[in-house]
Protein backbone atom coordinates (compact mmCIF):
# COMPACT_ATOMS: atom_id res chain seq x y z
CA UNK A 1 0.00 0.00 0.00
CA UNK A 2 1.13 3.51 -0.95
CA UNK A 3 2.36 5.73 1.84
CA UNK A 4 -1.25 7.70 2.77
CA UNK A 5 -0.65 11.19 3.82
CA UNK A 6 -4.20 10.95 6.41
CA UNK A 7 -4.20 8.28 8.84
CA UNK A 8 -5.73 7.66 12.16
CA UNK A 9 -9.40 8.95 11.04
CA UNK A 10 -12.41 6.57 11.83
CA UNK A 11 -12.82 3.51 10.12
CA UNK A 12 -15.42 4.84 6.97
CA UNK A 13 -13.06 7.70 6.45
CA UNK A 14 -10.14 5.83 6.10
CA UNK A 15 -10.86 4.02 3.78
CA UNK A 16 -12.34 7.16 1.87
CA UNK A 17 -9.31 8.42 2.16
CA UNK A 18 -7.13 5.53 0.83
CA UNK A 19 -7.82 7.89 -2.67
CA UNK A 20 -5.79 10.88 -2.65
CA UNK A 21 -3.85 13.37 -5.04
CA UNK A 22 -0.49 13.73 -5.32
CA UNK A 23 1.41 16.48 -7.36
CA UNK A 24 -1.69 16.68 -8.84
CA UNK A 25 -2.27 12.78 -10.03
CA UNK A 26 -5.01 10.38 -8.35
CA UNK A 27 -3.52 7.92 -6.02
CA UNK A 28 -5.17 4.94 -5.08
CA UNK A 29 -3.75 3.13 -2.02
CA UNK A 30 -5.76 -0.06 -3.05
CA UNK A 31 -4.82 -0.64 -6.08
CA UNK A 32 -1.73 -2.91 -5.40
CA UNK A 33 -1.10 -6.17 -5.20
CA UNK A 34 -2.26 -7.09 -1.66
CA UNK A 35 -3.44 -3.33 -0.13
CA UNK A 36 -6.80 -4.31 0.06
CA UNK A 37 -6.28 -7.64 2.46
CA UNK A 38 -3.04 -4.99 4.01
CA UNK A 39 -5.77 -2.33 4.60
CA UNK A 40 -8.21 -4.82 5.99
CA UNK A 41 -5.78 -6.31 8.68
CA UNK A 42 -4.30 -2.83 9.77
CA UNK A 43 -7.93 -2.18 10.89
CA UNK A 44 -8.93 -5.76 12.73
CA UNK A 45 -11.04 -7.07 9.80
CA UNK A 46 -11.75 -10.09 8.10
CA UNK A 47 -10.64 -10.64 4.40
CA UNK A 48 -12.77 -9.94 1.97
CA UNK A 49 -14.15 -9.76 -1.42
CA UNK A 50 -12.70 -6.48 -2.75
CA UNK A 51 -14.62 -5.67 -4.68
CA UNK A 52 -17.79 -4.58 -2.18
CA UNK A 53 -14.85 -2.84 -0.04
CA UNK A 54 -14.60 -0.76 -3.00
CA UNK A 55 -18.45 -0.37 -3.76
CA UNK A 56 -18.67 0.68 -0.35
CA UNK A 57 -16.12 3.65 -0.81
CA UNK A 58 -17.24 4.86 -3.88
CA UNK A 59 -20.81 4.78 -1.67
CA UNK A 60 -19.23 7.00 1.22
CA UNK A 61 -17.51 9.48 -1.04
CA UNK A 62 -20.86 9.29 -2.34
CA UNK A 63 -23.00 10.61 0.94
CA UNK A 64 -20.11 12.99 1.77
CA UNK A 65 -20.17 14.74 -1.73
CA UNK A 66 -23.83 14.62 -2.17
CA UNK A 67 -25.50 13.73 0.55
CA UNK A 68 -26.98 10.05 -0.95
CA UNK A 69 -26.66 7.43 0.92
CA UNK A 70 -28.82 5.45 -1.16
CA UNK A 71 -26.28 2.87 -1.95
CA UNK A 72 -25.24 2.71 2.13
CA UNK A 73 -28.71 1.67 2.73
CA UNK A 74 -28.14 -1.21 0.01
CA UNK A 75 -24.86 -2.64 1.21
CA UNK A 76 -26.59 -2.16 4.81
CA UNK A 77 -29.50 -4.28 3.34
CA UNK A 78 -26.95 -7.85 3.19
CA UNK A 79 -26.89 -7.55 7.06
CA UNK A 80 -28.92 -7.42 10.27
CA UNK A 81 -27.91 -7.85 13.91
CA UNK A 82 -28.91 -10.39 16.17
CA UNK A 83 -28.90 -8.86 20.04
CA UNK A 84 -28.33 -11.19 22.79
CA UNK A 85 -26.90 -11.36 26.39
CA UNK A 86 -24.40 -13.37 27.99
CA UNK A 87 -22.92 -12.84 31.20
CA UNK A 88 -21.05 -10.22 30.39
CA UNK A 89 -23.79 -7.92 29.00
CA UNK A 90 -25.08 -7.58 25.62
CA UNK A 91 -24.19 -9.61 22.22
CA UNK A 92 -24.26 -8.42 18.82
CA UNK A 93 -24.31 -11.33 16.19
CA UNK A 94 -24.08 -9.90 12.78
CA UNK A 95 -25.86 -11.57 10.36
CA UNK A 96 -25.07 -11.46 6.81
CA UNK A 97 -26.60 -12.48 2.91
CA UNK A 98 -23.05 -13.27 2.10
CA UNK A 99 -20.02 -13.76 4.76
CA UNK A 100 -17.74 -12.47 2.13
CA UNK A 101 -19.96 -9.14 2.85
CA UNK A 102 -18.53 -9.02 6.09
CA UNK A 103 -15.90 -6.20 5.49
CA UNK A 104 -17.95 -3.99 3.97
CA UNK A 105 -20.72 -4.29 6.27
CA UNK A 106 -18.66 -3.74 8.61
CA UNK A 107 -17.75 -0.24 7.43
CA UNK A 108 -20.69 0.44 5.95
CA UNK A 109 -22.08 0.26 8.98
CA UNK A 110 -19.17 2.20 11.29
CA UNK A 111 -20.50 5.06 8.52
CA UNK A 112 -23.82 4.93 9.74
CA UNK A 113 -22.71 5.51 13.26
CA UNK A 114 -20.34 7.92 12.92
CA UNK A 115 -23.05 10.10 10.81
CA UNK A 116 -25.40 9.59 13.55
CA UNK A 117 -22.85 10.40 16.35
CA UNK A 118 -20.73 13.17 14.68
CA UNK A 119 -21.80 16.37 15.65
CA UNK A 120 -23.49 18.39 12.85
CA UNK A 121 -20.81 20.02 10.27
CA UNK A 122 -18.02 18.03 12.07
CA UNK A 123 -17.42 15.41 9.60
CA UNK A 124 -15.18 17.55 6.93
CA UNK A 125 -13.61 18.19 3.79
CA UNK A 126 -9.91 19.58 3.94
CA UNK A 127 -10.00 23.00 2.21
CA UNK A 128 -6.25 22.39 1.16
CA UNK A 129 -6.56 23.24 -2.93
CA UNK A 130 -6.98 20.14 -4.70
CA UNK A 131 -7.03 17.83 -1.43
CA UNK A 132 -9.53 15.16 -1.49
CA UNK A 133 -9.27 13.88 1.62
CA UNK A 134 -12.08 13.60 4.45
CA UNK A 135 -11.70 14.03 8.54
CA UNK A 136 -13.58 14.18 11.70
CA UNK A 137 -12.89 16.99 13.35
CA UNK A 138 -12.82 16.50 17.11
CA UNK A 139 -11.23 19.87 18.35
CA UNK A 140 -12.33 21.74 21.00
CA UNK A 141 -13.56 24.69 18.85
CA UNK A 142 -14.45 22.82 15.88
CA UNK A 143 -13.08 24.89 13.33
CA UNK A 144 -10.40 22.63 12.03
CA UNK A 145 -9.48 23.20 7.88
CA UNK A 146 -7.44 21.04 7.01
CA UNK A 147 -6.47 16.93 6.77
CA UNK A 148 -3.50 17.67 7.83
CA UNK A 149 -1.44 20.87 9.55
CA UNK A 150 1.69 19.35 8.61
CA UNK A 151 0.75 19.25 4.80
CA UNK A 152 -2.27 21.12 3.66
CA UNK A 153 -2.25 23.66 6.45
CA UNK A 154 1.11 24.22 6.40
CA UNK A 155 0.62 24.88 2.33
CA UNK A 156 -2.39 27.38 3.58
CA UNK A 157 -0.11 29.36 6.06
CA UNK A 158 3.10 29.21 3.55
CA UNK A 159 0.29 30.67 0.88
CA UNK A 160 -1.00 33.58 2.95
CA UNK A 161 2.32 34.63 4.09
CA UNK A 162 4.16 34.63 1.16
CA UNK A 163 0.87 37.02 -0.26
CA UNK A 164 1.27 39.31 2.60
CA UNK A 165 4.78 39.30 2.48
CA UNK A 166 4.96 40.48 -1.28
CA UNK A 167 1.93 43.45 -1.10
Amino acid sequence: MAIRPLLGEPLPLDLVDTEWREHGQPVDGLAGPGAVEAWLAEHGLPPGDPGPLLQVRRAIRAALERRDFTAIGEVLAHGRIRLGLDAAGPVETVELDDPGLLPAWTVARAFADLVASAPPGRIRHCDGPGCVLWFLDTSRNGRRRWCSMAACGNRAKARAYYSRATS
